[in-house]
């Protein structure tokens, strides 16, 4: 039970330190996970669309 109650205070004290980011921070860390998303995205995509090609005319012979 100790380690439990132990654990809540923790997490109690670290919500209290824990400030709200502005809405510029959170704007910027927006776009930069959404541009990650879109460039790993774009990576996938260019690479299936290669295998894609490759395989393509092996289709049938196999």
């Amino acid at each position: 039970m100790a380690l439990v109650q132990r654990k809540l205070v923790e997490i109690f004290q670290t919500l209290r330190l824990a400030k709200k980011t502005s809405k510029d921070d959170y704007m910027t860390n927006l776009r930069l996970v959404l541009l990650g998303i879109a460039i790993v995205g774009g990576v996938a995509f260019v690479i299936k669309l290669i295998s894609e090609f490759m395989t393509f005319g092996t289709a049938g012979r196999i």
